[in-house]
């Protein structure tokens, strides 16, 4: 039996793989796949997004899926940019289009809290699933600091730090992070099954 990471996306990725402490012999990711093309993500919810990756992805590889639908949300925008993170500047858009575009939106807005959410879904081929939520309360920053990470982590500053997530080491990030949160909650709670993929 095989664990497939559904995604493309290799930052997360490699966080996924670091928390739980895959074998890269018997957990491939989509990459792996490039036959198959992406998920398309049209759901109006984090949860629903990452249930459709799973599903769509444990039907078409005959493996376990475990995929991760995030989002930043921001209060002084409604919500904004939230299951539209990925591709908030539009589609094809880089980290720092991305960063550009909410930066914009905040210019001369005084109240920059905001909120990271994960959504992990683990689905098998009987269609049962299995979701988590994870979450991480911070700020925006005026302007991006950091070379590690990801996305928006340059210009996310956790609560609790005066730091953003891409000036903290990978370690310390995921002992915080919205991802690591929901990772260490998935360990909690499926521990069984995901123990038959660890190193």
């Amino acid at each position: 039996m095989n664990l497939l990471i559904a995604t493309r996306n290799r930052g997360k990725l490699k966080e996924i793989r670091e928390v739980l402490n895959l074998d890269s012999s018997i957990v491939k990711s989509s990459l792996d796949y490039p036959e198959i093309p992406d998920v398309i993500e049209d759901k109006d919810t984090l949860e629903g997004n990452a249930i459709k990756k799973a599903c769509e992805m444990a039907n078409a590889t005959g493996c376990w899926a475990l995929s991760d639908d995030s989002g930043l949300e921001v209060e002084a925008l409604n919500g904004e940019p939230g299951v539209y993170s990925a591709r908030y500047a539009g589609e094809n858009c880089s980290y720092l289009d991305n960063i550009n575009k909410l930066l914009y939106e905040l210019d001369g807005i005084e109240n920059r809290r905001a909120v990271f959410k994960t959504v992990l879904c683990l689905a098998n081929l009987v269609g049962e699933v299995r979701t988590i939520e994870g979450i991480c309360k911070g700020s925006i920053a005026l302007t991006p600091t950091g070379t590690e990470g990801f996305g928006y982590d340059p210009i996310f500053i956790p609560d609790g730090y005066k730091c953003s997530f891409a000036e903290l080491a990978t370690n310390e990030k995921n002992k915080i992070s919205h991802r690591g949160q929901a990772l260490s909650e998935a360990i909690r709670q499926w521990g069984s099954i995901l123990s038959q993929f660890n190193k």
